[in-house]
């Protein structure tokens, strides 16, 4: 089997709320969609996405400039080229564009050889579940007032949902502990509640916020402080009873062992984009499984529930919406979980309708 050629496709996805956080505000989110085809009938998908859609021409571009090394080959050798695409944006850097660029190609490989193999790619990387956590994460916005808070974590738990995350960082931090404690409140103590400062926070900040929340049955604290501030972390982790939540903006496996090394976090959280594939990501919970460190996956639900169900470590899946609409399969949440899909490969396919009408 030969990788024949690809296919990629900017879009837009409009949100059905705007998203609102202490670092971000938008109304639609851009992909860049990858189809890998083979010359067995076999294609494969991946995509990436951007919150500021003039950035979808640096994402093309990228995978634009890897493929070459890709089409032609045998797509079943995801490891050797993997290493090959890592060598070659060495120069231009192993962060940012150039690793989500190799996340989307790996990802798509990946899905060919599921297909395949005629097995979900769960049971492929060896199935650990059926079924896993997951907590709604596409509302709750740090704009919102209690109200509409209230409202609609309702709207959630109706849904299925028995977790929530709550954005937090306002300026004053009474109104945020004024926040966590209303929807405690609200919602009785069968839901989880999980709090996000999106970076937003000094640690004296986050020590302090997280303090007065502990008492409100807080499942973590996610990105207190700035993501590059790993003593900050720490200084916060050692500081509180709450668990520290991170590593969503964080790059390859590399950049996870650091975390870890570094002692930063009590639950990792990588990020299917960031980390460089479902490759990387597979050794990101091996590595944090080596440090007894369970991992939580940040957005790209569909994509990683092949995680969440064959790494023992992964305790939950984020869910978000957003993407919805690209794909054929939906997702069901009953109980709070997500079953693992069971077709073949990521077991969710583009719905190329929709597509079409999204594309830019």
């Amino acid at each position: 089997m030969k990788v024949t050629g690809y296919q990629i496709i900017q879009v837009s996805v409009p949100l059905s709320k705007p998203l609102i956080t202490a670092i971000h505000r938008t109304e639609a989110v851009g992909c860049v969609l990858l189809s890998i085809e083979t010359d067995a009938g076999l294609c494969g998908e991946g995509y990436v996405f951007a919150l500021n859609q003039q950035r979808l021409a640096a994402f093309t571009s990228m995978i634009d400039s890897l493929m070459p090394l890709i089409v032609g080959q045998n797509p079943l050798y995801i490891e050797k080229h993997w290493q090959a695409m890592w060598q070659d944006v060495n120069p231009a850097g192993l962060k940012g564009v150039t690793v989500s660029a190799m996340s989307a190609i790996d990802t798509a490989l990946w899905d060919i050889v599921g297909k395949r193999a005629g097995l979900p790619l769960y049971q492929l990387f060896g199935a650990s579940r059926d079924e896993v956590k997951t907590y709604a994460s596409s509302g709750l916005w740090l704009s919102q007032s209690i109200d509409e808070l209230i409202a609609e974590a309702h709207e959630f738990v109706a849904q299925g949902f028995r977790a929530v995350k709550l954005r937090l960082g306002k300026d004053d931090i009474r109104e945020d502990v004024a926040r966590v404690k209303a929807l405690r409140e609200a919602l009785g103590e069968s839901v989880e509640i999980l709090t996000d400062a999106n970076q937003s926070l000094t640690p004296r900040k986050a020590i302090s916020l997280a303090r007065q929340i502990a008492d409100y049955d807080i499942t973590w604290l996610e990105e207190p402080v700035a993501a590059n501030d790993f003593a900050g972390h720490r200084r916060v982790l050692e500081a509180i009873d709450i668990p520290l939540a991170s590593g969503e903006t964080e790059y390859t496996s590399f950049g996870m062992k650091d975390m870890l090394e570094q002692r930063t976090v009590d639950v990792l959280m990588p990020d299917l984009q960031r980390i460089g594939g479902l490759s990387e990501m597979r050794k990101s919970a091996a590595i944090a499984a080596s440090y007894h460190v369970p991992i939580s996956t940040h957005i790209f639900t569909e994509q990683s529930l092949s995680i969440a169900g064959s790494a023992a470590n992964c305790i939950s899946v984020e869910h978000v919406d957003w993407f919805a609409p690209l794909f054929n399969e939906k997702i069901a949440v009953k109980d709070g979980c997500i079953p693992m899909p069971q077709s073949p490969g990521l077991g969710f396919t583009f719905d190329w309708d929709t597509v079409k009408q999204l594309q830019l």
